[in-house]
């Protein structure tokens, strides 16, 4: 539902968030990927949407990473079931590391600058 002012042609979405810790763009991708007609398609969005998600949870969420388990019910939930997780190519997504090149700081380590030493 959209509503605009009588000053200002600015529209204002009215319709609620379902999972407001990933936000309304996540939401409105869920919905797009629901309308997807090729397969490969919808199963390669439904893997860029889950590794959102993560990515998502892993900014607000430092010290709990939340597992494949809850991303699979997030997703069900915010397509209505539309969605499906159970494919072998979500699983092996699931399972790489988001950024694998590049090693986990530990927390001593963060927002601290690091000086490079000359050998």
């Amino acid at each position: 539902m959209e509503k605009t002012s009588d000053r200002c042609s600015i529209v204002h979405r009215t319709d609620a968030i379902k999972l407001r810790n990933y936000g309304r763009i996540l939401q409105d991708l869920v919905a797009y990927a629901t309308t997807i007609t090729d397969e490969q398609q919808r199963k390669e969005a439904t893997i860029y949407i889950a590794r959102c998600m993560r990515q998502k949870n892993q900014i607000w969420n430092k010290d709990f990473e939340s597992g494949v388990q809850r991303l699979k019910e997030d997703i069900e939930t915010l397509s209505g079931g539309k969605l499906s997780t159970d494919f072998p190519e979500f699983n092996e997504a699931m399972q790489q590391r988001a950024f694998a090149n590049i090693e986990p700081a530990k927390k001593e380590q963060r927002g601290k600058v690091v000086k490079k030493t000359k050998r």
